[in-house]
Order: C-alpha cells, then structure tokens, then sequence
C-alpha cells in the first residue's frame, strides 16, 4: 500500500508543480495590481494584496474582489467598493471628502497601469470612487469583453476609441456623470448589453443600428432628446425613460420581433402609439406612461401579443374605450391606465375636456418654441455682426499704433527687470501650473534682458575661442558674464521681418520655463538694424552645463566614460519627465522640441538636461504659421506632439544600441528594434555595455515602449506619461536585480 502511495505521490508533484507555476503571474502583472491597489488609495477589500509574493491567482473569491488568471496573466479582475455614486446628485469635478478619491488621484495615471494587464478580458470597478474623464487610451485594452465602470465619478464624453474595442460585447457605465455628446455608437464590434443609465449624456438624434449583434440597450435617466434613436432589430430589451424624447414613436420600433420588454416613460412622446407595438409577437413588458400620447387607442382594432404580461399607459393624454385586450379581466396582464381622459367609470380618469385643453396647449407650446428659436437666430446674426464690425474697429487701431511703440518696448524691455525677472505682460497672458518645478532650479539668477555689449564682452567679441558649435538652431558659444558666471548663448539668425513684441512675448514665455532637468534659460537678447527698425539677430542666454551631451557617453567610440543601463536610465527618466512637463506643465504647450542624445545634456551629477526645447515658437519652420494663424499665443502649441514621441523613441534606440541613427531610415529603425526582441539580435545589435549591465526584463520593457513611440500610426503612440511610466518600472526592475546581486 506504502508504494501504491508513494507512486501516486510520485506522479502528482510534477503537475502540482505545472498548475502552479501556470497560475503564477508576470512580475510586470503582479506590479501593475500592486500600483493599482496604491491608485485606489489602499481599499480594505484589497488588504489580502500584500505584496510582490502574494498568490494573486489563488486568492479565494469574494462579492468584493476576485481574480482570475490564464498563462501568467490576469484576465478577470472584479472589485467593489463601498463608495457608491447614486448618493451625489450632483458632481462638478472635484473630489468629494469621503465619496470620491482624493484630489491626487489621477484618471489618466490610473488607466494607464490598467493597460499593463494586456490579457484582461473581464473588468468590473464599482463603486470605488474613481473620479475624472475616461482617457481614449482605455482601448488599448484590446483583449477586453466586458467593462463596467458603474456607480463611480466619470465624466465628459465616452472615449470616441471605445469603438475600436473589437472584442468587447459588455459595456456598462451606469451612474456616472457623463455629461457630453455620444460619440461611440460607431462600434464594428460584437456589443451585446450596452447600459449608460443614469448619466447625464445630452444629444439629438441616435442611429445604433450598426450594432447588429446589440441585444440590450439602457440609456435612461439622461438628457437625451429629438427623436426616440434607430434602432437594431435584434434587440430584446429597451429601457429609453427619463429623457426628453419627443415626436411620434417610430414604425420601426413595430418590426422588431425579438423585443420582449421596452420601457419609454416619462419622455415628451406624442400622438397616439403604434396598434401593433401591442402585438409583437415576443412582447412582455410595455412601458407608454407619462409622455404626451393623445387619441383614442378604441379607434384600432388592437390586439394583444400572447406574451404580453405588463402594460403601462398612465398619465398620458388618451381618449375614447379601453381595448378589449387591455381590460383587467382579460386574462392574467396588469394594465396601468389612469391619469388619462378614457371612457370608463372611476379607475382616475380625467374629463375629456382635460386632455382636448392639454393638447392644444402642447401644439402651442411647441409652436411658440418654433418662433422663439427663430427668433434667437436672427438675434444671433444680428450680434455676430455688430461684434465682428467693433473687433474690426479695433484690430485697425492696434496696428495703427503698433510701429509707433516697437522702439520703446525694446528699449523697456532691457531694463525691465522685476523680483521674479517676467513683465507683467507675460504674466497675465501665460501662467504656469507646477510650482515643484522650481525644486532643484532655485540657485539661479532671474530671467533678464541683456545688452549686446554684455555679450560681446561675455565671449570676447563671439571670437573663435568661444565657439562651442553649430545646430540647427544656430552657433553656440561659450562665455563668462560680469560676476564670473559661464554661460552658454545660442545666436538664432532671423530672415524674416518679425514684431518685437511679439517676439519679446515669445522670448519671455520660454524663458519663464524652469524645471530641473531642462536647461535653464538666463535672458535673451535682441539686434535691431538700424536702417529699418526690424529684428537682425536674437540671441539666447542659456546656464552651462560643463560635462557635455549624452550622445558622447553611450559608446566605447566616444570620449566620455561610458554609462552602463542603471545610468541610462536614470537619464531618460529625466528627460521624459522634462518633455512632460513641456507639453502638460506650461500653458500653452511646448511640442515639437527636436529631441536628441545630443541635446540631451549632463551635469557634474549626471543629472541629465535637454537643452534647445521650445525654440520651435521663434524658428523658421514656424513662423510662416503665426502668420496664418494670427499672433494668439495659441497658435504657438504645436499640434503634432507625436513628433517629440516618436523622437524619443529614437533616444531610446540609441540608448540600447549606442550609435547615432538619424540617417537611417523608418524601415531600417524597425528592423533593428525587431532584431532586438529576439535574443540572437540583442547579441548583435546592443551595445555590449547594456548586455552585460542590463537585466532581460528591464530590457525587454524598454523595447516594448520604444516600439510602440515609433509605431506609424500616430494614435496608437503612448503619452509621455506611458513612457514614463514603463522607465521607471523598468529602472524598478533592474534595481531589484542589482540589490539581488
């Protein structure tokens, strides 16, 4: 017996040993559920979440939390809260002690964790809390089936990219405060249950009808209005009550022969209801109350379908008999009627006289509604055009004036020099939203306007000997101010005939930019010719950063000491976090900021830098838009941040290969970043300095992001927050190999 027992103990341990190492999770997936646990602000349903080593996939399942996982993955995960929102009957967007999450909780952050867990197919968060707009980047969940983000905070519209969700045949979003336009009834999806209730979602007219497979449509308790939507005719249940639906219900709605149950109360619904809504032939429950319906419902010869059970057409406007089929004796229905004008003693009918007053007051009603917005239109033109004949007035008198005061502008503007070193123009027509940046940034010297003397005497007259080199964006050179400080100045030469002030503007909204890894810049200075008054050169005042760029520490070829990948990415943290804050830090955005290695600058710390950012608003390439555009300082955010990730990612290429790729081309670039998902490519395309320095998982995180930076498409490129995001967990796991070792 002793042997039968050890043989059969013999033969389990090794699929013992296959389930559980099956169910064991990623570490990138165990560390995203962690983050998730942070980002929830650390829920007492989460409390079995412990650490790194907790059995995720082994938890037991509760009606709070459970977790289900396939291949090293989670694909289920279901949490519920006891932060519920239907106690709010009104939200603006701010967090709410005790029932929202706190103001440091961030939507986008939290999403973007979400997307770690590529292999999701089911997600349940209710009731936790979550507050602020649902990012479009919730689609890169592309594995997923079911969502429902019932009972917490959302709001502004549904992502459009919710569309792009193949797979996804459950979305419910119930009991939030979606309050826009609906954009994402495009789906070429497999939908089934589509359940938006109690939003506050307000738009016209709805076409579903290319939700073929759609079975289960819920937009109550919103604000839709127009017409009752188009649509599909699978459907099987319909709840469209508590909006402001108007106009007849369509004959479409009769042709669909698998409803069984449709509620469209309390809408503003008139005339009398289609006879042969009553006989569908799978029809249970029917809900007509309080609309506007009017008519006599005896002047059919209405029938009933065989299934019907409910029937609810109370408070609306209807005259004459009852149907035969809808008397309460007629087999087993309960049948809601009153609060109409119908012929039938007692049940709280109203006299006929009542409903006769009640429609003709409804037509005039909508009648003067017609009039009145007539009206407000012609009122509207009239407006536009008065408003646009005083603007016109006043953009002639600015431009009369303008050349009178250009001189005097530029002669304030180099002794203007107040406590924090901005005009008080600049400081009322941009703003900037991160006083942290200042942290590591507080020993320089204020922004000031230099003189040209000031220069020449810094850099000898420009003489070769402070000459640094040349970028595209002019010469560099070297130089030493009054006091003893270096400084570098870059020399922008113009060709085209520029505005002082709208120049000084542009100057002193860049040079108001500080952050700690972003070369500070000290002034600027700006040549007039003298023939004609116009700007000859502008020249920039930058602080020196003394141990040069990047570039020059990425390979054995190079002068500098080579960095091996912990150094790496210590400086491309740095500089994802400058670019950030360039295009989500400052009002308006910096975009378009020429990333390189060679930009890329480190000080005596190796604390990295990017130098040249945002020159964009005063080069050549631009200025042809503002002309366009016109000088709102709008116009300087340039819409194609997509540039800067896609250069970023050539950053993190070289990064791991450590040799310039700028001259290769597109195809080439992924070609190489495919070599380096395999191992026989890592041997031969990486820099030997990262093989031997760089753990396979921190690696291989770097080169899924970086191939998503330069994917073609622009929309499927991350945020610099995703970039960031995936480097500083890819720093996270290299450190933990290195405390290993």
């Amino acid at each position: 017996m002793e042997n039968y027992s050890l043989f059969f103990i013999l033969l389990w341990l090794p699929w013992s040993f296959f389930i559980l190492g099956d169910s064991q999770l990623l570490n990138s997936q165990t560390q995203a559920l962690l983050q998730l646990k942070k980002h929830l602000e650390y829920p007492k349903q989460l409390d079995s979440w412990y650490d790194r080593r907790t059995m995720f996939c082994f938890l037991p399942p509760s009606s709070k939390v459970n977790i289900s996982c396939e291949f090293h993955s989670v694909t289920e995960l279901k949490i519920m809260g006891d932060k519920p929102s239907i106690e709010v009957t009104d939200f603006h967007g701010f967090p709410i002690p005790n029932q929202t999450l706190s103001l440091s909780f961030s939507m986008d952050s939290f999403v973007t964790t979400l997307t770690r867990l590529t292999s999701l197919k089911v997600l349940s968060l209710v009731s936790l809390g979550i507050w602020g707009p649902l990012p479009n980047k919730i689609h890169r969940l592309s594995s997923l089936e079911c969502l429902d983000l019932s009972s917490n905070f959302l709001f502004g519209s549904i992502p459009p990219k919710v569309s792009t969700m193949v797979k996804i045949q459950t979305l419910v979003l119930d009991d939030n405060f979606f309050n826009d336009t609906v954009h994402v009834f495009d789906f070429t999806s497999n939908l089934t249950s589509l359940s938006l209730k109690n939003n506050k979602l307000k738009q016209g007219p709805l076409d579903f009808t290319s939700l073929t497979h759609l079975k289960v449509l819920d937009l109550s308790g919103n604000r839709l209005y127009s017409h009752l939507p188009t649509i599909p005719k699978g459907l099987i249940m319909v709840s469209l009550n508590r909006n402001s639906f108007d106009g007849e219900i369509p004959t479409q709605y009769t042709l669909l022969t698998h409803l069984q149950h449709l509620d469209i109360s309390f809408n503003n619904l008139i005339s009398i209801p289609p006879a042969s809504l009553f006989s569908l032939p799978n029809i249970s429950s029917l809900n007509l109350a309080s609309n506007m319906l009017s008519g006599s419902l005896g002047y059919y010869n209405l029938t009933c379908g065989n299934n019907l059970e409910f029937v609810d057409i109370s408070d609306n406007r209807l005259t004459g008999s009852l149907p035969s089929c809808l008397n309460s004796e007629s087999g087993n229905k309960v049948v809601n009627f009153s609060g109409n004008c119908l012929s039938i003693d007692h049940h709280h009918q109203h006299p006929l006289s009542y409903c006769r007053d009640k429609v003709h007051k409804d037509q005039s009603t909508q009648n003067a509604n017609g009039l009145g917005v007539s009206v407000s239109l012609i009122v509207g033109i009239v407006v536009i055009i008065v408003l646009l004949g005083i603007a016109f007035v006043i953009i002639c008198r600015h431009y009369c004036h303008r050349r009178i005061s250009e001189q005097h502008l530029l002669h304030k503007s180099v002794h203007e020099n107040s406590a924090t070193g901005f005009s008080s123009e600049i400081l009322n027509n941009a703003r900037s939203i991160s006083e942290t940046t200042k942290l590591g940034t507080q020993g320089l010297p204020p922004c000031r306007s230099f003189t040209l003397e000031e220069l020449n005497e810094a850099t000898n007259n420009f003489d070769n000997s402070a000459f640094l080199g040349e970028g595209s964006y002019g010469k560099l050179y070297k130089g030493r101010l009054e006091g003893g400080s270096q400084v570098a100045i870059r020399c922008l030469p113009t060709t085209k005939k520029y505005w002082i002030r709208n120049l000084k503007l542009r100057l002193d909204m860049l040079a108001k930019i500080r952050h700690p890894h972003l070369v500070a810049i000290l002034g600027h200075c700006i040549e007039v010719k003298q023939d004609d008054g116009s700007v000859n050169r502008v020249f920039l005042v930058y602080e020196y950063i003394p141990n040069g760029n990047f570039r020059s520490y990425l390979s054995e070829n190079c002068v500098g000491e080579v960095l091996n990948w912990s150094e790496r990415l210590a400086v491309l943290i740095g500089v994802c976090k400058a670019v950030q804050f360039l295009h989500t830090g400052v009002i308006p955005g910096f975009f378009h900021n020429r990333l390189k290695t060679n930009n890329i600058l480190l000080n005596e710390h190796r604390m990295a830098k990017l130098n040249d950012y945002g020159l964009s608003i005063i080069s050549e390439e631009t200025n042809n838009n503002y002309k366009v555009k016109g000088e709102d300082p709008k116009s300087w955010q340039m819409t194609r941040l997509e540039d800067d990730v896609y250069s970023f990612g050539i950053i993190l290429l070289e990064t791991m290969i450590g040799c310039s790729l700028a001259a290769k081309k597109e195809g080439i670039l992924r070609d190489e970043l495919a070599c380096l998902s395999k191992q026989e490519g890592r041997g031969r395309l990486m820099n030997p300095v990262v093989s031997a320095t760089a753990s396979q998982e921190s690696i291989s995180i770097v080169i899924s992001i970086t191939n998503k930076c330069i994917f073609p498409e622009l929309w499927s490129r991350p945020s610099f927050e995703d970039i960031l995001w995936n480097l500083q967990y890819a720093a996270q796991v290299q450190d933990q190999i290195v405390n290993k070792d």
